[in-house]
């Protein structure tokens, strides 16, 4: 599949991403996760919540 012209569904489809659409996302994605502290094998589910952890702490700090 050509990325030129292609449209954010057709590039996002999970069968049909570019291969390296989906590398640069996993590298950002470990970027991320490094920066956090979180470890890369983190589920999705848990990383989610463990950021709305951190930010419900940065929230109630503020008040």
């Amino acid at each position: 599949m050509k990325s030129v012209g292609s449209s954010l569904a057709d590039l996002y489809d999970d069968v049909f991403m570019p291969k390296d659409l989906r590398e640069a996302h996993r590298a950002n994605d470990r970027a991320v996760l490094r920066a956090y502290g979180l470890p890369v094998t983190i589920t999705e589910s848990d990383c989610v919540a463990e950021l709305m952890r951190r930010y419900e702490q940065l929230v109630a700090k503020q008040q």
